[in-house]
C-alpha cells in the first residue's frame, strides 16, 4: 500500500515514515501543498496523510482542491489543531479521518487501514478470494487453510491485485503501489515477485495478460 505523507515538520515526517515502513507501507514524503498536488498528478496513492499547517498552501486548500477535482483518495488529517471546530471543518471538506498530534504510530497505521477499507466498501479487514484469505490488520495470508509466509513486497503485490479483483493491473500500477520514490527497482523485479507468489499460492492464482499486466479472478467471500 502506497501512502503520500504531506508534512513540513522534518522530525514528525521522518518518525511517521519510519513507523509506516515497519508496517510495510511504501511512503512518499513532501513538505508543501504544491508538491502534494504534483505528486497526486503522477501517482495513484492508496491514502494521504495531510498536515494542515503547511507553508503557502494549507492542508485544507490541498484537500479542497482534491475533492473539487473529483479525487476520492482517502485522507487522514494529522494536525496539532485539537479544537472541535478544526476537526469538523476538515471532515466537512472531505477528510476521512482526523488524528491529533502527537499520535501513536500504531494508531496511525490502524486508521490508514480503516479508511482504505471503508473506501473499498468492505465491512471488515479480511479479504477472502477462493483459497486465499488475507487479514489486512495482522498482515497474515493463508492459502487452503495454511499460513503462508510472504515478504513485505510479495504481500503488497498480492494486496494490490486482490483490491483490484477481476481487473488487469499493469506492471506500472503494481510498481506504483509497492515502491516509494526512494526505492531502487531492478527491471525484472516484478516478474520475480509474481513467480514467488505463484509458487506459494498456486501457479494458476495470478494470470498474466500478455502485454497488459496481471490479474486475479474470483469473488470476494
Amino acid at each position: 500500500m502506497r501512502i503520500l505523507l504531506v508534512e513540513d515538520d522534518i522530525m514528525i515526517a521522518e518518525a511517521a515514515q519510519a513507523g509506516l515502513l515497519q508496517d510495510n507501507f511504501a511512503v512518499d514524503c513532501v513538505n508543501t501543498g504544491e508538491a502534494a498536488l504534483n505528486a497526486l498528478a503522477l501517482v495513484e496513492y492508496d491514502a494521504i496523510l495531510l498536515d494542515l499547517g503547511l507553508p503557502k498552501m494549507s492542508g485544507l486548500d490541498v484537500l479542497t482542491h482534491m475533492r473539487n477535482s473529483g479525487r476520492k483518495t482517502p485522507v487522514v488529517i494529522i494536525s496539532a489543531r485539537d479544537q472541535i471546530a478544526d476537526r469538523v471543518k476538515g471532515l466537512n471538506l472531505g477528510a476521512d479521518d482526523y488524528l491529533v498530534k502527537p499520535f501513536d504510530l500504531g494508531e496511525l497505521s490502524a486508521r490508514i487501514i480503516a479508511v482504505t477499507r471503508r473506501a473499498a466498501g468492505r465491512a471488515n479487514n479480511v479479504l477472502l478470494v477462493g483459497d486465499i484469505e488475507v487479514d489486512t490488520v495482522a498482515k497474515r495470508v493463508t492459502y487452503q487453510g495454511k499460513v503462508v509466509a510472504l515478504t513485505a513486497r510479495e504481500y503488497a503485490i498480492l494486496l494490490c491485485l486482490l483490491q483490484r479483483l477481476n481487473h488487469i493491473v499493469s506492471k506500472r500500477q503494481l510498481h506504483d503501489a509497492v515502491y516509494a520514490w526512494a526505492d531502487d527497482v531492478e527491471s525484472n523485479t516484478m516478474e520475480v515477485y509474481i513467480h514467488q507468489l505463484r509458487k506459494k499460492l498456486g501457479v494458476d492464482t495470478i494470470k498474466t495478460v500478455r502485454g497488459m499486466g496481471y490479474s486475479i479472478s474470483g469473488q470476494l467471500g
